[in-house]
């Protein structure tokens, strides 16, 4: 597997700004769901526009990812079809977010005139993942009398 790290030097922007298009993989181990596996890289479509010293940063990510469900404790594919559009700051605002408006603290900081586009595609991965998984929202889960996965083997367990 070749990880790529992709530093952008904002300097280096031209006007009409950056369009980049390519896959980028990860390591599992990244991803902040423990049991999360990536089942392909994930696709990036990100387009990088300079104003002055802020970065704008729009974009989509396709990937799928396993999760395990947490009633039934089942593998299952959750595919990842997120856009962002996001605003970057140089690292010296970050000092001044007292003298920031509210709508700036949502606001993104850059470091050493660079964007890190790796970093910002594996966040925005770990964003798409939701509070609870669920193989779907109607799974049964597994029966708290005989332990068995409702849904796969079934049960005959009186629940009531």
């Amino acid at each position: 597997m070749g990880i790529c790290i992709m530093i952008i030097d904002i300097d280096r922007l031209s006007p009409e700004g950056l369009e980049i298009e390519r896959d980028f993989e990860f390591f599992n181990s990244e991803l902040v769901e423990e049991e999360a596996v990536f089942l392909e890289p994930a696709h990036a479509e990100v387009t990088l526009r300079r104003t002055g010293d802020e970065i704008l940063l729009k974009g989509r990510i396709k990937t799928k990812i396993s999760l395990i469900c947490c009633r039934c404790l089942s593998p299952f594919e959750l595919p990842v079809d997120s856009h962002f559009d996001l605003v970057y700051l140089p690292e010296e605002l970050e000092e001044e977010k007292e003298q920031l408006e509210t709508e700036d603290l949502l606001k993104n900081f850059y470091y050493n005139r660079r964007v890190n586009l790796r970093k910002i595609i594996l966040e925005q991965v770990n964003l798409t993942f939701p509070a609870r998984p669920l193989c779907s929202e109607d799974c049964p889960g597994i029966c708290p009398v005989c332990g068995k996965n409702i849904k796969e083997e079934g049960c005959s367990c009186d629940l009531k």
